[in-house]
């Protein structure tokens, strides 16, 4: 075996989650082993099928890729995973509750990605966001620790809030592979084309229309932190870790008027640790 090739599916997803620099990995440090090791896996099975729309140019390939994953998670929940990614899942997903449709939701999300390159309206981005997002802030809940029912609408709000900021932070990658997720409607309530977006061409008409995005994406942070039961609250801080790094995100792009679509604005690691710091010691206060 090779130095670069892991030796263990925890190894495997391990190097998967760190390589990602994503600000879950910060949100993640601070959970005890089984926990840490379960939502690890998890994350990793995300990043798998994301990868397979970002870095598969033919669209055939990719719907191959993913029904090759549809089955493989099938032959998981059978008790035969072969990918490292679902050997590493499969001995927690009793403990934390994870069934197959959750896994089968983030697939479907990512075959929406291929399928449709435009939303029509807030609903139908809605949708989309449930099953690449609210599914996995479902999952995440369950494994961070959930005692009542109502921390999955918690979760659900906040997954949506997360991949809104995500949407607005993109718009200029998006672009570039020729996809827009602002609904079409909300495009023409502004005056803004979407061949201009296609573009990057910056108007006072674009900041207008991606003012009004931040203003929801806030609604829905504020929904998720009012759902979130008192008796949840300190098992579900990984979560709030990530509304905490990712609200901190959406308030530096507005401070730089949404200047998105010829860059990515983003946080350094030592302040996603900062704020993920923060919630840990602090609790959710300031979010």
């Amino acid at each position: 075996m090779s130095e670069s090739t892991p030796a263990t599916p925890q190894q495997y997803v391990q190097q998967k989650a760190a390589s990602s620099g994503s600000s879950f990995y910060y949100a993640f440090l601070f959970l005890p082993a089984q926990k840490r090791a379960a939502i690890t896996a998890f994350y990793a099975f995300c990043r798998e099928v994301d990868d397979v729309v970002d870095e598969v140019m033919d669209p055939g390939v990719a719907q191959t890729k993913l029904a090759w994953w549809q089955n493989e998670v099938r032959q998981a929940f059978a008790g035969k995973p072969s990918h490292p990614v679902l050997q590493a899942l499969m001995p927690h997903a009793p403990a934390f509750g994870i069934e197959q449709r959750h896994l089968m939701a983030v697939i479907e999300g990512c075959q929406m990605d291929l399928q449709q390159t435009r939303y029509l309206d807030f609903a139908g981005l809605q949708r989309y966001c449930h099953l690449v997002a609210g599914v996995v802030g479902e999952v995440s809940a369950r494994i961070f620790g959930q005692t009542q029912p109502q921390t999955t609408d918690y979760a659900h709000q906040l997954g949506l809030a997360l991949q809104l900021t995500n949407i607005i932070r993109d718009v200029g990658e998006d672009a570039m592979r020729g996809r827009i997720y602002l609904p079409i409607s909300d495009l023409q309530h502004f005056g803004v084309k979407a061949s201009a977006i296609l573009a990057r061409e910056y108007s006072p008409e674009f900041v207008e229309l991606m003012r009004y995005q931040a203003q929801r994406a806030h609604q829905y942070y504020d929904k998720a932190l009012a759902l979130l039961p008192p008796a949840d609250r300190r098992a579900q801080k990984p979560g709030l870790m990530m509304a905490s790094i990712y609200r901190t995100l959406l308030r530096e792009i507005e401070q730089e008027n949404f200047q998105v679509l010829h860059q990515r604005i983003s946080l350094t690691p030592l302040r996603k640790f900062w704020l993920a710091w923060k919630v840990q010691a602090l609790g959710a206060h300031r979010i």
